[in-house]
């Protein structure tokens, strides 16, 4: 097509750069839904999850809390005690005790397992990575696709294109909304979690969409509609306005983001320094960056779901094809790796990890597999549905690698010494170098900053999502 243009698209609102497509995955409730993995009993039900929280207690703040919790008005970063005012535990219901709390009117209260959450994220990247060449992993919950080169803004259906069955403005069923449609039915389906994905031709837009038909939505804003699906929407809908910026441009009379677009760049400029431009950019729907991964990866894995099976040969096979397909990637990356793992999901849903260091950094396709296939031993006698095989603690940089006979000349006491155990196997936990990064953040273009913007993170009435476990720490 013609500049990315659509049905019912204006092409002189056609933006530089509006054959992109981009798409905005937003995890939701993500620790909450992660509880209901594990137990589906808590489907539908209002549950809370604390930082700092020990079942029973009364002490930490909010991390998240599902919808149903939310219509109690508990809210992320709410201390445990206001949370309990609102929404009493339901371990505490009894219905024969006119003192005790209706069940009705209780939740579920849950302390943070950051170690199983990081788990399921896993699974959650494993579906991003394969269906984008390129992704942008915000936080535990949250990235951006460029799926450019995947699917496209065209019409399905040529000449009578269906009408669109996503929200937003889209009028007709488009090639990039199917595909978005099928990244989130992945990740349900492989993941077992649900997702909110927005598409847009850029990034602000795509991240304004995600939250726009929450929870389990999809929102496609195709080129030509940016602006105008943006202009109603209050302002604290743009990406980097929060409950400060929001009551300081009420305060000059702008209430949407149509107003922000209409703005004076240079007035807002004034109030609110370069910050103040770039708002009215993003409000006229103009953003030209690139979806580009944050830095280079910490690991490498592939995972494949199983029918349920113990047969010892169909494990070992599998095993072995996702140990050459990581050798594989981690040689056209140009890697080395330190560290080779396994993964092991016996069911329901317990994860087992295992991995094993080694005494530097090599490129060995065929010690992959001998690693992976040495760890999987353990678990030659249980049931699996998922198994996995990652190798970690990357090197970049050119240099001399380990032989494998270093590698087995430190068999003992090298690999037990990196552990203290003596066995060289690695049981990989939340904060282990072997294990991915699991910092959890809410904000999107780097560090948190000071000032205003710091502000508007650390007040949390109106934000969706969930409160940082490092502003808690």
């Amino acid at each position: 097509m013609d500049g990315g243009t659509l049905l019912g698209a204006d092409a002189d609102d056609d933006a530089s750069g509006a054959d992109r497509v981009v798409l905005h995955v937003d995890m939701d409730c993500f620790y909450a839904s992660c509880e209901r993995l594990r137990e589906p009993a808590l489907r539908g039900e209002p549950v809370v999850v604390g930082m700092g929280y020990e079942p029973g207690g009364t002490v930490g703040a909010v991390a998240t809390a599902s919808y149903e919790a939310r219509a109690f008005g508990v809210g992320s970063a709410m201390p445990i005690t206001e949370a309990l005012d609102r929404l009493p535990r339901r371990a505490d219901a009894d219905p024969a005790d006119p003192d005790a709390p209706d069940p009705s009117e209780a939740g579920h209260y849950r302390p943070v397992e950051l170690a199983f959450y990081e788990e399921v994220a896993d699974d959650v990247k494993a579906v991003l990575h394969d269906c984008a060449d390129v992704v942008r992993e915000v936080s535990i919950d949250e990235a951006y696709l460029d799926v450019t080169d995947r699917t496209a803004w065209d019409a399905v259906g040529g000449d009578d294109p269906p009408a669109s069955n996503a929200a937003g403005p889209a009028r007709v069923r488009t090639l990039a909304e199917g595909y978005a449609r099928h990244v989130r039915e992945r990740i349900e389906r492989e993941a077992g979690v649900p997702a909110s994905v927005g598409v847009a031709p850029n990034m602000s837009t795509a991240k304004v969409a995600s939250d726009a038909d929450k929870p389990d939505g999809l929102v496609v804003v195709p080129p030509g509609s940016v602006e105008a699906f943006l202009a109603p929407l209050p302002t604290a809908a743009l990406h980097g306005v929060g409950p400060v910026t929001e009551r300081e441009l009420a305060e000059r009379g702008i209430e949407t983001a149509g107003d922000v677009a209409a703005a004076d760049p240079e007035a807002l400029a004034e109030a609110f320094g370069d910050r103040g431009r770039e708002l009215v950019r993003r409000a006229r729907g103009e953003d030209d960056r690139e979806v580009t991964p944050r830095g280079l990866p910490k690991s490498l894995s592939r995972e494949s779901s199983l029918a349920r099976t113990a047969d010892e040969e169909r494990k070992r096979e599998t095993v072995s094809a996702l140990a050459t397909d990581v050798a594989r990637r981690a040689r056209e990356r140009g890697c080395l790796y330190r560290t080779i793992g396994i993964k092991a999901v016996r069911p329901p849903f317990d994860v087992n990890t295992r991995a094993r260091s080694l005494p530097g950094p090599v490129d060995d396709p065929d010690l992959v597999e001998e690693v992976a296939l040495d760890l999987l031993g353990e678990f030659d006698d249980d049931e699996v549905r998922k198994l996995g095989v990652r190798v970690s603690n990357l090197d970049f940089a050119e240099g001399d690698q380990a032989t494998l006979a270093g590698f087995e000349g430190a068999e003992g006491a090298d690999r037990g010494a990196d552990r203290g155990d003596g066995s060289g196997t690695v049981r990989i936990a939340s904060g282990d170098d072997d294990a991915d990064g699991g910092e959890i953040t809410d904000w999107v273009d780097g560090d948190p900053r000071n000032g205003r913007e710091a502000a508007d993170r650390a007040d949390p009435s109106g934000r969706d999502g969930q409160a940082s476990l490092d502003d808690w720490a």
